[in-house]
Parts: structure tokens; sequence; C-alpha cells
């Protein structure tokens, strides 16, 4: 199979699809090999012989406007056909109890493996929040993964599109190579963006499951009465996020600038988000940066080293490409005067493999850090794929 990506931008209405025609994408050993090239960027949590930092070539790169979803597929081929005799009632009856008894399976099923995910995630979060107690780590980020399996084969492109439609406000991705796998993301977190030698990246940590009234977005921390009030647990979250990063960047950058936090939407969730602009120093390129940044804080943990270690050592299953990330490396595309380096972290995503869909998602912990709150984020992540098929 040929590797590709198609990749949405927020708020676009186009789609890029960039394709490598032959052979097998690039596999780089770290961030530093990035130096110069172009293509489009899929990268892991940590870089292994089994998971490679891939770069796909683009020997072709089109792009294609986002149509409107054509619905989904009906799940009765006969359904709002007229029943014209008692043999198509009987028939339309029996497919009703195979159905209802499919649906009875299929929910015993769902109940069995939640309460599985359930218990692993609290002996993982027993785990993490002692070394959080016990001042080990300020933060760190606890990960989980669900397996969902559904009625049919995983049509992935169409889960893409529905993807663009549901969540404009996302960079929404499809990457699909042998080495990886195919898998889909819509995440609202920067990691690096280059426009014309003015970078910017983001610090997006604290997270709310949004409720009826909740409608503003991209406002300052400070809200008006009727906007979202974030705990404290939330502000510190963030804030620890953004010190990170502002101090990553000051041997790299230079006229660093910061701006927020302040809230913003992503899906049915919101979060805290400062956003950061600089130019870089001499002799510093993409490469550098993300080397110093990821994983930040948002994925990882503080203090960085440490905290990737305990969570390679200690978390239920492997990230692999999940809160890695991915995105155009300076990738010429049509209508645009210049090319464009846009990589996002990896977020609110899944692997697709036939009738499977392996969902990833984590939140970040601190010593104040509820068990059941925590497991609802990730629920909630998780629902952000879920409700795409």
């Amino acid at each position: 199979m040929n590797s590709f990506a198609c990749y949405r931008m927020p708020y676009a209405e186009e789609y890029v699809r960039v394709e490598q025609l032959d052979g097998e994408p690039c596999r780089l050993a770290s961030a530093m090999d990035l130096e110069g090239r172009e293509g489009f960027v899929f990268a892991p949590f940590v870089v292994t012989d089994d998971c490679p930092l891939l770069l796909i070539r683009p020997d072709r790169v089109t792009c294609v406007k986002v149509m409107k979803d054509e619905g989904r597929r009906m799940k009765d081929d006969g359904k709002g056909m007229k029943d014209d005799g008692r043999g198509m009632k009987d028939e339309g009856r029996r497919m009703k109890e195979d159905e209802s008894m499919f649906n009875l399976q299929s929910s015993t099923f769902n109940v069995q493996r939640s309460m599985h995910d359930r218990a692993v995630y609290h002996q993982c979060f027993e785990m993490f929040h002692h070394e959080l107690q016990e001042g080990r780590f300020r933060k760190i980020v606890l990960a989980r993964q669900s397996k969902d399996e559904i009625e049919d084969d995983i049509d992935a492109e169409q889960l893409f599109l529905r993807a663009c439609q549901s969540y404009p406000r996302m960079f929404v991705a499809l990457v699909s190579t042998r080495e990886s796998g195919t898998w889909l993301m819509a995440t609202p977190e920067v990691l690096l963006q280059d426009a014309g030698g003015l970078y910017s990246t983001m610090a997006l940590a604290g997270t709310m499951v949004l409720r009826g009234r909740h409608l503003k977005f991209d406002t300052p921390l400070q809200t008006a009465d009727g906007g979202i009030r974030w705990s404290d647990k939330n502000i510190e979250e963030q804030r620890l996020v953004a010190t990170y990063i502002y101090e990553r960047l000051e041997s790299l950058a230079l006229n660093i600038e910061e701006q927020g936090p302040r809230t913003v939407r992503a899906g049915n969730l919101a979060h805290l988000r400062s956003d950061f602009r600089f130019t870089l120093r001499e002799g510093k390129g993409v490469g550098a940066v993300l080397e110093a940044l990821h994983p930040t804080p948002a994925v990882c943990g503080i203090p960085k080293g440490e905290a990737m270690d305990f969570i390679l050592a200690n978390e239920s299953a492997p990230r692999r490409y999940y809160s890695g990330y991915c995105g155009p490396l300076n990738l010429a595309v049509e209508a645009q005067d210049e090319r464009s380096t846009s990589l996002f972290v990896s977020l609110r995503c899944m692997q697709m493999d036939g009738r499977t869909c392996m969902l990833h998602a984590g939140g970040g912990l601190l010593k104040e850090s509820s068990e059941q709150l925590e497991w609802d984020e990730t629920e909630a992540k998780m629902q952000t794929m879920r409700n795409l098929y």
C-alpha cells in the first residue's frame, strides 16, 4: 500500500492529501534529522525501532474541497422501504429480533470492557498519584487506551471527512503507512508553526466538559458572569506547562511573546491556552525546537526525563503515535505562496484496523487530582472519536 496523509487545518474549507507513490516513508532517528527536509511528519511519543519517526515523501500533493457529509451508512439496507407483504413483515421482525440480540451482546461486551478498563486505570492512577504525593513529580500525565469493535469495516477516509465537518476548530489528520498502521486524530494543540520565520507554539492544559450555557470561548481567563470558571487545579496545571515552554525556548529563541491564558473550545471540551510567538537565534532550526519542546508537560510531566521514564515503565499500554506529533514540514501546497510547517500534538486519536478502533486519551495529574474526575476526562476525550462512528 502507498503511504499517505490527509490533513485539514483549523477552519479551512479544503484538506490536503500527501501521497508517497512508492517505497516506505523515511525513518528518522530524531527530530534533528528533520532539518532541511520536506513532507508529512508522523512522530511517536518516543522513537523506538518498532515505532519510528516517519516522513512521508510528498510525491503528489493535492487540495480537495471539504464537502458536506452525505450521511452515515444505514445499518439496515431496507430501511424506509414499504412492506408489501407478510413475507417482508416476517423478515423485518426477524431482523429486528436479531438486531436486538446483537445490541444486547454488544452492550454486555461494552460493559465488561469498560469495567476492565476502569480497573486497570484505578491501579495506574494509584501508582502515579503516589509518586506525586511523594514529591517525585510536580505533574505527570496518565494515558490509557480502549478498544472498540464496530459493526462494519471502517472507511477511514469517510471518518476523516466526518471529523472535518464535526470539528472545524481542530487540526484533523488521517495517516496511513505500513509501519505505523492507520491513525485518525482531531487535535487542538499546536507544537510548532512557522510563518515566514515567525514561529509559534502553545501551552494547552486544563480540561472541562462543556455544558449547555458555556458558549463563549476565546475569552480571557477572568471571564464575565456566565463564562467558564476554572478550578485552581486546572489553572496550576496550565501554568506549569506555560512556564516549561517559556524556559525551554529561552536558549533557542529571541523576542518571545506570551499571550493568555484564555479559554478555547475543542469539540465538547474546553481548555486553557497560552500562545507563544518568537524568532529563532542564529544557527537554530525546527529540529532543535522540537527536541527541546517534545514531549511537553501537557502530555508528559515535570521533570521531563524522569516523568517520561516512569510513563514508559508503568502505563498500561504503549502510546505509540498517541501524544507524538504530526503535520506538514516545509510543504508546498497549491495556491500558497510559501512552504508551510504546521506540526500538531497527536491528541484525540485512534488507530484503525478492520473493525477495530483503538482509542487513546490521557490527562494531567497533580497532587490535587481526583481519580473519578480524571477518568471522566479521558472518557470525554475518547468520545471525540466515538462520535464519528
